[in-house]
């Protein structure tokens, strides 16, 4: 009997899994149904990428984080793309 090598998904897939649990009106294990994913998985995700914070507001996601690395990682591409050029050999 062998082993089925284990999925990997990327960080966006499973930020937008744990936004769909967090904000659907299914339930997580509906959602991870839905998305062919275990709901061990997703639960893991859950913990994982949301923190309590408060009774009146129990889940925030980090999806700004997110935003903000995808802006950051296109602004250094495009600074990288302005500095080459620039990087002439002297001599």
């Amino acid at each position: 009997m062998s082993r089925e090598k284990p999925n990997t998904y990327t960080t966006e897939f499973r930020a937008s899994a744990v936004k769909l649990a967090n904000e659907s009106d299914k339930s997580v294990a509906q959602v991870a149904l839905d998305l062919g994913i275990n709901v061990n998985t997703l639960h893991t995700w859950i913990g994982k990428y949301s923190r309590r914070q408060s009774p009146d507001n129990p889940v925030r996601t980090d999806d700004h984080l997110y935003d903000e690395l995808k802006r950051l990682k296109k602004e250094v591409a495009r600074l990288t793309e302005e500095r080459d050029p620039l990087l002439v050999p002297c001599g």
